[in-house]
């Protein structure tokens, strides 16, 4: 009997203990807050192997933090090494061990922040973007209303300790409801959720959902650590966790705008309402029916989002009627409570709320102040793996580019400038090869500027700057004529052949170099040789210095075999028609033909050096390398005119095709019956009779003739080399027509595939044809073969393409280029032949201020020799001629050194006019159409600076501009003003000789 009342009255004791530690938490606090004082994390020096991250949860995976060690891993492996990493408490560390989410204070807003090389912002994001900044700036009408609907108790200061992450009263409640969800699954019913729970739900769990009762420990464990984490008083936290509740609330996403969180940026997004409007509204009484209408209405707005959350993608997008209709039953219930008065419940059950058309549109921005900084978001893209930067601005990341922010404004001010014709006369840049003021329209001009300063070990981008109002950077994101920029390319191509040749002979005597002479097949070979024998100077530098004197001639009159045939080229200036100029004097005036002759020499050299000799290849007809090069031509030219056929043909029907194909041909009977017979080989005589008589309607044609007919060109009777003859089309549009009449769906690359031996068979004539006829494809082969090799010694040196136009004008441009390739080329001149990174991002700083934080900065830089430094000085040398006294002359003195001095500057001009001809018969012009019209300068200022300008006009309207390289020339004078503090050491902090500075 005692030991009955005495279990009894334990029992009373411990629920009376439980009833008051479920009303004041003070055990939870005294335990919970002893274990939170060890939990924290430090930044420490160098990468932390035992690193922890969060493995899943939308707010996790939107600010980056799942994907921090794979970002790491892609920056060590590339130029980066972590300098500083998170290290977590041993608390911390068994805490997430044992499956906690990490507990610090988060961030309400994150977002990407990318600053110039001294530390100034250069772009700034934060999502959400419209917050509550502190408790103070919730309106009460706001806070009550959250509270009475989520979590009653969480501000209730009679207990300070209160473990905001349980209401037991609820939980309870929700615990008592489970029998109902294991009877009818599927039936909604109250949760015992509390703010506090729901966002770690939400933040940090799978897909934010409670996937079963682990997590939902999960949530309430961590939420209840993180509550104490600042002492036992929880009263701060409290109102921390209603202001990142209403901050952070996920409310689904719209299309336009993406994902919404938070209901600030939740009444932007769905209604328009701006946040600062309606917390003012709500805030102030209602002094009149107009006021309390909009008070009204802001406050259904809030109430809708607020219901919302619960299920948002429905409530927002599927069903607003029933979102509608859940507002209006809790506005009867909060005026029932006392938490809105009758007036505000009227006045709001009376409006219904109208949700926005269209999301809100961007804000406004200037593609052309944000260009550098969008160039430097793209770079971002690549080098974290990141795909679109909608996700790459949510990351919880500051990257510091190498960019100088003042110089990059001025440059930027001065382009904005330039559709202004008084600004661009003012400038000098109106006149003879300039523009023409009166008749171009300037607006239509782009301007493209970039600037690197040279570092012992890399390329430190300065500026990147254009005036077009679009996201396109033309400096890396197009592939444009530049016109004689190529022969820069070409000289350093030139100049390597012959260090290389130096290398191979300049050790040999005479006799042996004599016997080489003899052998070389090549001007190239014959002439370094020559040089060699009679030279008493046999340094490299003496023999490039000789090569540039080497001379050429500029005659025009010359037609050179390259590119599939006949071609003639002209000189910008016909004075230097007659003229024989060294290759100095050819590059200081950018003379065309000595240029496309030198072309021919590289293009001969590496003929030479391609392991079979050419002259036999050519001169003997039982040569074996004689049917593969063949072989190789039939197949190319077969799949270009394959390519061209399947363009015309893939839209049409079996019967379109037949049609189209039949019209190509003269409407005589014989000419039909091969081409119906082929394509549609097992069509009956019936069909055979009904399609000649109707493409031959006014012919009379006897049922005899046309089963002669039927009969003669009948399937496998003649090679479809002799079909096309026949028919008169050629034989491999014969076969694509007949392939698509059974195959109507085949892709390009199918077709392709499929026609291989029909390539092969409709040159079958090739193979047969006279000597000379087969030499003049052999030889297209073997300068494709010569400029393959061109392509990989220009890839070497930066090229950005994978191929050059296998033709000799791609000495004077014809293969294109890139404004950024040829500034990396210059670097690689300016750096005595070592090519080394071209860096815009020094450091990348993730998740600043939280147990993930990772400071990421340059690791060792090594640069890779590309040529030798004496090509690298011939050149320099070469375009400090063309700046002093060439083509580029305007810009000579213009930029000083601190003495006053003119500071030395070197480059190449180059203008590309691309223009569609179309010929007609006899090689006739019928039509030139322009397509483009660029110009360009790629210079070098000082030892220490290089860059790229130019000048584009895009599209038919090109036709009307005469600029030339001249323009670019003189707008890079113009800018001298925004560059010369850059420039000058002592004026701004720039890269120094020993190591890079402000970086």
């Amino acid at each position: 009997m005692l030991l009955g009342v005495a279990i009894l009255a334990a029992g009373a004791g411990i629920a009376a203990f439980g009833v008051e530690e479920a009303r004041t938490s003070r055990l939870q606090a005294r335990l919970l807050s002893g274990y939170a004082e060890g939990i924290g994390f430090s930044l420490r020096e160098g990468p932390n192997p035992q690193a922890r991250y969060p493995t899943a949860g939308p707010y996790d995976e939107r600010l980056g933090y799942t994907a921090i060690p794979g970002y790491l891993k892609a920056l060590t492996q590339d130029l980066y090494a972590v300098e500083m990493q998170a290290v977590l408490s041993p608390s911390l560390d068994r805490f997430m061990a044992l499956g906690g989410n990490a507990v610090y204070p988060e961030k309400t807003r994150a977002g990407l922040t990318l600053q110039d090389r001294n530390g100034a912002n250069l772009y700034s994001v934060r999502y959400p973007e419209r917050v509550f900044n502190r408790f103070e700036e919730v309106p009460p009408l706001v806070a009550d209303t959250l509270l009475f609907i989520e979590n009653r108790e969480l501000l209730d200061d009679s207990e300070p300790r209160r473990n905001p992450a349980v209401e037991w009263d609820r939980f309870a409640g929700a615990v008592a409801t489970l029998p109902v969800q294991w009877v009818r699954p599927g039936q909604r019913v109250a949760g015992g959720s509390t703010l506090a729970t729901q966002i770690e739900k939400y933040r940090h769990s799978p897909d934010g959902q409670t996937t079963g009762a682990t997590e939902k420990l999960r949530q309430m464990v961590s939420a209840s650590l993180r509550a104490y984490i600042d002492g036992e008083d929880t009263s701060a936290q409290r109102r921390r966790i209603l202001v990142d509740y209403l901050n952070s609330t996920p409310l689904t996403a719209r299309p336009g705008f993406g994902e919404v969180n938070g209901l600030g940026d939740g009444l932007w997004a769905w209604f328009g309402t701006d946040l600062t409007v309606a917390s003012k509204v709500l805030r102030e009484p209602a002094m009149d029916l107009r006021s309390l209408q909009l008070k009204a209405l802001a406050y259904k707005q809030v109430l809708s989002l607020i219901l919302a959350q619960r299920r948002p993608s429905h409530y927002l997008i599927a069903d607003r009627e029933a979102l509608d209709r859940l507002a209006n039953s809790h506005l009867r219930l909060l005026a029932d409570s006392g938490v809105v008065d009758a007036a505000l419940r009227d006045a709001a059950l009376a409006l219904k709320v109208e949700f926005r058309e269209d999301a809100p549109p961007p804000p406004t921005t200037s593609f052309v102040e944000q260009k550098a900084p969008n160039a430097i978001r793209a770079r971002l893209l690549g080098m974290l793996g990141v795909p679109s930067l909608y996700q790459l601005d949510r990351l919880d990341l500051t990257a510091q580019s190498t960019l100088d922010a003042p110089t990059q404004a001025r440059v930027v001010e001065t382009l904005g400038k330039l559709a202004d014709p008084t600004f661009a006369a003012q400038i000098g840049l109106t006149g003879e090869r300039l523009l023409d003021a009166k008749t171009n329209d300037l607006s239509k001009i782009i301007y493209s500027f970039t600037l690197f300063e040279r570092g012992p070990d890399a390329n430190y981008m300065r500026v990147q700057a254009d005036n077009l109002d679009q996201p396109l950077d033309i400096n890396e994101g197009a592939k444009l004529d530049l016109g004689s920029t190529a022969k820069l390319r070409t000289l350093v191509s030139y100049l390597e052949i012959m260090a290389e040749l130096h290398t191979r002979y300049a050790h040999l005597p005479k006799d042996l170099l004599a016997d080489v002479g003899e052998e070389a097949s090549d001007n190239l070979t014959r002439w370094a040789v020559e040089w060699l024998t009679t030279s008493r100077d046999r340094s490299l530098t003496a023999m490039l210095d000789a090569a540039m004197e080497r001379r050429y001639s500029a005659s025009p009159g010359e037609a050179f075999f390259t590119g599939g045939g006949l071609h003639s080229f002209v000189n910008f200036n016909p004075l230097d028609n007659g003229s024989i100029l060294t290759v100095t004097q050819s590059l200081r005036n950018s003379v065309n033909l000595p240029f496309i002759r030198m072309m021919r020499e590289i293009v001969q050299f590496h003929i030479a050096e391609g392991g079979e000799d050419s002259g036999d290849i050519l001169h003997k007809p039982d040569h074996p390398a004689r049917q593969a090069y063949l072989a190789r031509f039939a197949d190319k030219e077969g799949a270009e005119f394959l390519n061209r056929f399947y363009t015309d043909y893939r839209k049409r029907t079996p019967d379109e095709a037949l049609a189209r194909l039949a019209s190509r041909s003269r409407p005589v009977p014989y000419r039909l019956a091969v081409i119906f017979r082929t394509v549609r080989p097992k069509a009956d005589l019936a069909a055979f009779t009904a399609f000649l008589r109707g493409r031959l309607p006014d012919a009379a044609l006897s049922d005899s003739e046309l089963s002669r007919l039927y009969a003669q060109y009948a399937p496998g009777k003649f090679p479809l080399n002799d079909l096309g003859y026949l028919a008169r089309v050629h034989p491999l549009e014969l076969w694509l027509v007949k392939h698509l009449q059974t195959n109507p769906e085949a892709k390009r690359q199918e077709v392709l595939d499929a026609s291989a031996r029909e390539r092969q068979e409709s040159y079958a004539w090739l193979f047969k044809a006279r000597q000379a006829a087969q030499n003049t494809r052999i030889r297209i082969g073997l300068e494709e073969e010569a400029f393959q090799r061109i392509a990989e010694s220009w890839k070497r040196l930066g090229y950005p393409f994978e191929s050059l136009t296998p033709s000799l004008a791609t000495a004077i441009g014809s293969s294109a280029d890139r404004p950024a390739a040829l500034a990396e080329l210059m670097g690689i001149l300016l750096n005595d032949g070592v090519r080394v990174p071209s860096v815009r991002v020094k450091k990348l700083h993730f998740a600043a201020g939280t147990p993930f934080e990772a400071v990421v900065g340059l690791g060792p830089l090594e640069g890779k020799r590309v040529l030798r430094p004496e090509i690298c000085r011939a050149a320099l040398k070469a375009l400090m001629d063309v700046a002093q006294n060439g083509t580029a002359k305007r810009v000579w003195g213009t930029f000083k050194d601190p003495a006053g001095q003119p500071l030395p500057i070197g480059g190449k001009t180059g203008t590309g006019d691309h223009r569609l001809d179309r010929y007609g018969p006899g090689g006739r012009l019928i039509e030139s159409r322009a397509v483009a019209r660029t110009a360009t300068f790629v210079f070098y200022l000082g030892d220490r600076f290089f860059g790229t300008m130019t000048a584009f006009v895009q599209g038919p309207e090109a036709d009307g501009y005469h600029f030339t390289s001249a323009l670019p020339a003189q707008l890079l004078k113009s800018l001298a003003p925004a560059l010369q503090p850059l420039l000058v050491p002592g004026m701004q902090t720039t890269a120094e000789t020993a190591r890079p500075t402000g970086l």
